[in-house]
């Protein structure tokens, strides 16, 4: 009878163990490297933002960033706002 149990669950837990591997693992590192990429954030980095926008950092503050969008244009926003850092192609 235990064993029974145990070829019945088998298939369940061999599911679960799959979608951890292939699912939750890979989100929690994504997740981990864009916590350590928001908390690198530096004075003159290049980012994007979740709009789409192309800023350079000119201060750096707890959850807030100034950045400059153009020559004579600084805006405040949110860590939040930051999809990734900008990396030149040239």
């Amino acid at each position: 009878m235990p064993m029974d149990i145990i070829t019945q669950f088998a298939p369940f837990v061999f599911l679960i163990a799959i979608m951890y591997f292939v699912i939750i693992r890979p989100q929690q590192k994504e997740a981990k490297k864009r916590k350590a990429m928001l908390a690198d954030l530096a004075k003159g980095d290049k980012v994007y933002t979740n709009g789409g926008f192309i800023v350079v950092i000119q201060k750096v503050e707890e959850t807030i960033l100034s950045v400059k969008i153009n020559d004579d244009t600084i805006v405040k926003i949110s860590r939040d706002a930051i999809s990734k850092k900008y990396e030149d192609e040239a």
